[in-house]
């Protein structure tokens, strides 16, 4: 890993970690789910694009999700 995947890394999974504690707080299921799937899918996706791609798309699918 570079530099720009772990920074994107720290950043998504900070991202995850109050999704998780957002979701505690309101009994949100989604959140929930996109806060775990934050936290741990930088594991398994190599490259910063490929990383803020998909950090991107789980930050925002529980306001897509809310809002349709």
């Amino acid at each position: 890993m570079d530099v720009w995947s772990i920074l994107a890394a720290v950043v998504f999974s900070t991202v995850g970690l109050v999704y998780v504690k957002q979701a505690k707080a309101n009994a949100d299921v989604t959140r929930l789910l996109c806060g775990l799937a934050l936290l741990a899918f930088p594991y398994f996706v190599g490259g910063a694009l490929w990383i803020a791609l998909v950090g991107a798309a789980l930050t925002a699918l529980p306001f897509v999700l809310e809002r349709f």
